[in-house]
């Protein structure tokens, strides 16, 4: 068995055909980091899953994080020592099943007393010890000298030193898409652009649901016939919950995160930096290639827009930060490259505030049986889908049997790779087909439509290939001709081509609404 699928964006027609003809063990709503998990988890055991995405994989959530594997040390300080030994362990299960995806980074906590480093240092020879950290990457105190030398732009004046230990930066679009791809290879029937519009209910029971394409020129839908459904859509898992019957009212309380790409030259940083805020929560300054994203805010959020909105308060909250911490020059609207905002699928908590809910996964099922999943952290994401399918198991009267996402490595994770540049970053083992079709922007545009089930020009410029992100200029100018390179598999005519070019560049300049007139994106 491969590790992971083509999922070819040709075949959409066919995996409806397959949706409607099925009779599944197990039907998934969500196509984030939750449901992909669920999904590949599920197939690997055995039943037969369906898998179904109402935009694209991880086009919500899940390819909108600080893109961080943490440890879960911030949870030794709230007592909740199971979640650390399971955020601690899963770090090390990541970086075997897909290394390209793992990449190891120094934190490095600045310290202002010999007392705060002591405590720290007592916190993480906690975690070390439930995490089983190798010694090797276990943490290390900096002096001030020391300090000075590996991240000269920090400023010192308050300062003893710092505290740092590895952890672990990914792509989280890609991980999310990993996953998905290893479901489908294991027989899962997997679609994006599919919208659970109903659920069909039987004695008041959810025995399927139905489905319709989102996409433009597309008249498909199916009825999936399922013994058990897993409501795993994230901010919108409320929202599929109202399409039963019996539901109650809203369980989250979801909060908004954003993020800014500054050209790496305008802040310089070589490890991850953990810089406190003027009201006193941690903001990080993490390097990538040519960039530094600082993230992230916490603020509650009242809507479930796609694309949330991002504030002049929010951005300038971001900044203020940098600039306390940092020695820098005054950083420009017209500097920032790219900015994107994300919603967080907490469970709600009456009367605490975004920062103190708690981030831990909880697990219900509806009065027409239908099992809901929600809160969670991307690090813990495999745990938290595999006690899912446990669940699910048990609801299928079926024998519990192991779960497999523990050693199989995820595509282009089959091996480690000695290069680091963006391609193995990205497609890890696979980077060899991006640069044997061309090495440029078509040929990512290729491999998405053929390999990865990208649909429109949005999810490759987002999701596969982070272009809008981290690229010169938020990817702009590679729109064009991954626009014709899509264009030709999939038949658009240049009314859609113009149409997909349109919608991307209307997302960025949506991005930008806070700043000043005129600022377009920085190139590094």
């Amino acid at each position: 068995m491969g590790t992971g699928a083509s999922l070819n964006a040709l075949d959409r027609a066919a995996s409806f055909a397959r949706l409607e003809n099925g009779v599944f063990d197990l039907a998934v709503i969500g196509g984030g980091i939750t449901g992909a998990g669920i999904a590949r988890d599920a197939a690997l055991r055995g039943l037969s899953v369906a898998l179904l995405e109402a935009q694209d994989y991880a086009s919500g959530t899940s390819s909108r994080s600080s893109k961080m594997i943490h440890g879960g040390l911030r949870y030794l300080a709230q007592g909740d020592v199971a979640l650390v030994r399971e955020s601690a362990s899963e770090r090390q299960v990541l970086r075997r099943i897909a290394p390209h995806l793992a990449r190891i980074t120094p934190f490095v906590i600045p310290t202002t007393s010999l007392a705060t480093q002591a405590k720290l240092r007592a916190a993480l020879w906690s975690f070390e010890k439930l995490g089983g950290v190798p010694a090797a990457e276990q943490h290390e105190v900096w002096s001030l000298d020391e300090l000075a030398r590996r991240e000269p732009r920090l400023r010192r004046d308050r300062l003893n030193g710092a505290v740092a230990y590895p952890e672990f930066l990914t792509d989280d679009a890609r991980l999310t898409l990993a996953n998905v791809r290893s479901a489908a290879a294991a027989g899962a029937v997997v679609l994006n652009h599919a919208r659970v519009e109903a659920l069909v209910e039987e004695g008041g029971r959810a025995t399927g649901l139905i489905a319709r394409s989102t996409l433009a020129g597309e008249d498909w839908g199916a009825r999936v016939r399922a013994r058990v459904i897993v409501n795993a859509a994230g901010p919108w898992v409320d929202g599929v919950r109202a399409l039963a019957a019996g539901e109650g009212g809203p369980r989250l309380a979801l909060s908004k995160g954003i993020h800014l790409v500054l050209p790496r030259a305008l802040l310089p940083v070589a490890s991850t930096l953990i810089l406190r805020a003027p009201d006193k929560r941690n903001v990080f300054a993490v390097p990538r290639g040519d960039f530094t994203y600082l993230g992230t805010t916490d603020q509650f959020y009242a809507g479930t827009d796609y694309w949330p909105e991002i504030g002049r308060t929010d951005i300038d909250y971001l900044l203020n930060a940098a600039r306390a911490a940092m020695d820098m020059d005054p950083i420009r609207d017209r500097d920032i490259v790219s900015l994107w905002a994300g919603i967080r699928p907490l469970i709600g908590e009456a009367g605490k505030k975004a920062t103190e809910v708690s981030r831990k996964d909880e697990m219900w099922v509806g009065p027409s049986g239908v099992i809901a999943i929600a809160g969670g952290k991307l690090s813990a994401y495999r745990a938290m889908a595999a006690r899912i399918v446990d669940a699910v198991e048990g609801r299928l009267d079926r024998r519990p049997s192991p779960c497999r996402t523990a050693d199989l490595p995820l595509p282009g994770g089959e091996r480690t790779l000695d290069g680091d540049d963006r391609l193995d970053r990205l497609y890890g083992t696979e980077a060899g087909l991006i640069r044997a079709g061309g090495d440029d922007a078509a040929a990512e545009a290729r491999h998405a439509v053929l390999r990865e089930g990208a649909a429109t020009l949005e999810d490759y410029w987002v999701r596969r290939s982070a272009r809008a992100w981290f690229d010169k200029a938020a990817g702009r100018d590679a729109l064009a001709p991954a626009a014709d390179a899509m264009g030709l598999l999939l038949g658009w005519d240049q009314r859609r081509r113009a149409a997909e070019i349109h919608h991307c560049l209307q997302l960025d300049r949506n991005s930008r609404r806070a700043l000043s007139p005129g600022a377009e994106g920085n190139e590094p």
